[in-house]
Formats: C-alpha cells, structure tokens, sequence
C-alpha cells in the first residue's frame, strides 16, 4: 500500500511531501522555504521571524469568529540518526518511507514523525475547506532538538492566540500538561600524544536500542558510552591502558546506541580475557532489554598517536563516575521522571576530548544539582566545563479550561479517560510560555515508537484517531 492511500490521506499526503526535504537541526533553510511557500500559495498571510520560525495565520471559518483563537505548534527540524550499515546524507536526501502493517518507518534511518506528523496535520488543517476552526496562528518551530532556539527566539507580541495546542506528544491517550527542562553539560580537555607503547586492542558497543534521551531514559535501555567506560575501567587496575580514540554515541537527545575505542596496552590477550568475562556479565544484565547488544573487543592496528597513562586513568575514571540516568523521581506526579543525564556522546580524537550530556528535570534546582554533579567529577579529572542551552520547564495547569475541554471530549468520543500527564522530554510550552504567561497551553499526537533512533515509527490507526479527536477539539473551542 502507498502512503497516499492512507487514512487520513491528507496527513500522509502532507507528511510524505514534507519528509521530501532535508530538515536536519541547525539546517533547515530548505524546510523553512517548504512551509513559507505552502503558506504563500494558500494565499494566507505568511511571515519568517528572525530566527526562522514560520507564523501562517488562517480566518476563522463561517460561525467561528467569536471563539478563542488557537495557536497549532509543531517543530520544523528532525533528528539524524540511521543505522551504521545505511548510506544516507540527511543534508541532501529525504527520508525512504515503508509501511509494516500498521506502522509507517523509515529504511535504516529516524522517520522524522517526530514532529513530521504535527507539521503535517497543520498544514492539513491550514489547507482545508470543510473543518470548522476558530482564528488559527499556525506556529513552525526551527531547532527544537539541539537547543530549542526557535522558540528561544520567539518574541512577545508574534502571537495573539489564547490557546496554544501543541502537537509532539507520542501517546495517543495522553494529554500532557507539563514538561522537564534541560540544560547541555559539555566537558572538554586537551592532552599531549605520543607513540604508543604497548598492543592496540579495539573495543566495539553495537546493536543497542537507543531511543528518546527523555521519554526513556527510565527504560533501563544500554548506553554505549556507558558500556565501553564499564569495559576500559576493567582494565585499569592490571593494566597501563593508553587511549588512542573513542568514538561513541551521537546526539544529546539521543541514548547512544553505537560506539568504538582504540587502546593500546601492555598486554593484550590478558586484557582481551579480563573485558570478556565482563561482556558476558553486561550481556547477562541487558539480555531482556537488550536484545541485539553486540560487544567486540579483538587484536588491532593503528598509526595514531595516543594520550599517557596518567591521562587515559582520567578519562576512564571519568567515564565511570558520570552519572547517566534517572537520578530522581517526582515526589508530587507518580511514575514521572524528575531529573536524569543522558551522557550522549564522547569523541576522543588526536588529543581533544569532548563529552556530551543532557541534563533534565521538571525542577530548575535539581536540573542544576545533576549538571552540578556532572561538573564537580569532571573538574576533580582537570577538565574543563561548560553549561549551555539551559531552557525551562513548563508548570502543569490541570484546571485550565482546554484541558478540561479536552478530558471531557476524549471520555465522550473514546468512551475512556485520558491519561492527563506531565512528560520528561523537553517541549517548547515552557520557553514559549516564558514570554505568553496568559496563554493555555497543551500537547497531544499520534502514537510514536522509537523516537530519535532509526527504529522510530509511526502507527497509522493511531494518527486516525489523533486527527479525529484535534478536528472535534477545534470545532468546541469556547467562546472567548
């Protein structure tokens, strides 16, 4: 079956032209011009601020003009992550849809659902003739994966909606009503190189999960960089480990899923035994989660110069003692995570060290309690630390009139009560609150697996479902 052959066809019609162009983070001019065209040629009025965000506004519909306008929200850019077998160039390409039963995925790559199937519900809603809606400001997001600076950039006085839906939530029975704040923790240092001295032994973490460094980091899924400190440490106290390079997980939004290190030690084949019995150990621990975790370590080559022994102790030891993780859970919401680090990628490379975190929490104070850890260990190693991107949270309003809204209208068109949650991932309502403290704010979507790894797909009833119950939302806005 093609995707135009779908239901709704609008959505996948819209989703499949969309997922045409090359929408990386931090790279989406030509998704910008995408969305500002296809408002153009509906002939609305259609605006760029200055960071790139893209504002369509819509009329309301015959009958509708007095109810409170809405803001429909979603984010432009997609994350880039495909499997290490797969040859593909996000900056160039667009994403290869295939349909499994009642999924939509990509081939070997994110499907970018994530906020796809929200950009291309609004463009559904911006385009259509038949669906009652009160005055509509449709507002594109740029960035929202890498650092949130779209919704950073949006300025008071862009926006005149009361009410702001936003659609990049991926449990379909959940409204959510709340949200974790993050801040990226970047620890770099810069040591001398020098000729190894011992046997090069090269050590690979492959076949893990991945997935949302928010929505699942509680899951107990393997982190790459994790498991290769795990296997480096073993070596310390029998060997003088010296590191050539590491190269290991991706993007901080990310759980790492891949990585490799190059090392060169005394002696090889006892190190080689001594990290073999702990693979079997890890494989042990991970087997019910961990399925396809793969763990190489084996005899190598390498010209590459590395750094001491003093040096490589640091490093190892500070791989170890990183926190990654839940590190709290609410007091107040049962089962949400309150604050947790994603150690997301650690690159080691002619001397330069650079590792990546993402600290969250729906708690400003123990956001920077865990960045705060993070610091103190990397410090105590003589690295140097940065904390950067820091964005808010977003405070639950259960009271507020959409919400209750929205519970009364799920219960009556889906005969059960909606899961009304706050959520571990980071959504753009707390910045975009910042600066609309009066505007009520949701999110919802269409169910989603695997987001942020090339697992990721979308269920096709689900977004059914999800596009029935934002038309039914739409058509009962309150007056104003």
């Amino acid at each position: 079956m093609e995707l135009s052959n779908i239901e709704p066809q609008i959505i996948w019609k819209n989703f499949s032209k969309l997922n045409a162009v090359p929408r990386p983070s931090k790279k989406e001019e030509k998704v910008i011009a995408f969305i500002k065209g296809f408002g153009e040629d509906l002939g609305l009025e259609t605006t760029v601020d200055e960071v790139g965000n893209v504002i369509i506004k819509k009329p309301a519909t015959a009958g509708m003009e007095n109810r409170k306008s809405i803001v429909l929200q979603s984010h432009l850019d997609m994350v880039c992550q495909k499997n290490n077998d797969v040859n593909f160039d996000f900056e160039t390409e667009g994403i290869k849809m295939e349909i499994d039963g009642d999924w939509v995925k990509a081939k070997g790559t994110t499907l970018g659902a994530d906020n796809g199937l929200g950009v291309a519900t609004i463009m559904s809603i911006l385009e259509s003739s038949d669906i009652p809606h009160p005055a509509l400001e449709a507002l594109f997001t740029i960035d929202e994966e890498t650092g949130m600076t779209g919704a950073l950039g949006l300025k008071p006085g862009q926006l005149t909606g009361q009410i702001l839906l936003n659609l990049d939530t991926e449990e379909d029975d959940e409204i959510d009503i709340g949200c974790a704040g993050g801040v990226d923790v970047t620890i770099t240092q810069t040591y001398a190189t020098e000729a190894s001295k011992g046997q090069i032994v090269r050590l690979e973490v492959k076949g893990l999960q991945g997935g949302h460094s928010g929505m699942d980091i509680h899951k107990g899924f393997g982190n790459a960089n994790i498991i290769l400190g795990r296997l480096l440490y073993t070596g310390l106290e029998n060997q003088n480990i010296e590191l050539i390079s590491i190269d290991s997980g991706g993007l901080r939004n990310a759980i790492p899923r891949e990585g490799a290190a190059l090392i060169s030690v005394r002696n090889a084949q006892e190190f080689i035994d001594n990290a073999t019995s702990l693979k079997k150990d890890i494989l042990e621990e991970f087997a019910t989660v961990e399925p396809g975790l793969q763990i190489n370590i084996e005899n190598s080559t390498s010209s590459d110069k590395a750094i001491s022994e003093g040096d490589s102790k640091k490093v190892i030891s500070t791989l170890k003692a990183l926190h990654n993780g839940v590190y709290r859970m609410s007091p107040d919401v049962a089962d949400l995570v309150e604050a947790s680090n994603n150690v997301a990628r650690v690159e080691l490379k002619g001397g330069e060290l650079k590792i990546l975190n993402l600290t969250r929490s729906s708690v400003d104070s123990s956001k920077y309690s865990v960045a705060e850890q993070l610091k103190s260990v990397a410090e105590l190693a003589g690295m140097n630390v940065e904390f950067s991107g820091s964005y808010p949270g977003w405070k639950p309003k259960p009271g507020s009139e959409i919400v209750q809204l929205m519970e009364k209208l799920y219960i009556e068109k889906f005969t059960e009560k909606p899961h009304v949650v706050a959520c571990h991932a980071g959504l753009e309502c707390g910045i975009i609150g910042a600066n609309y403290p009066e505007m009520e704010m949701v999110s919802f979507g269409p169910t989603i697996r695997g987001a942020h790894s090339p697992d990721e797909k979308a269920n096709i009833p689900s977004t059914q479902k999800f596009w029935s119950f934002l038309k039914d939302i739409l058509a009962n806005i309150p007056q104003k």
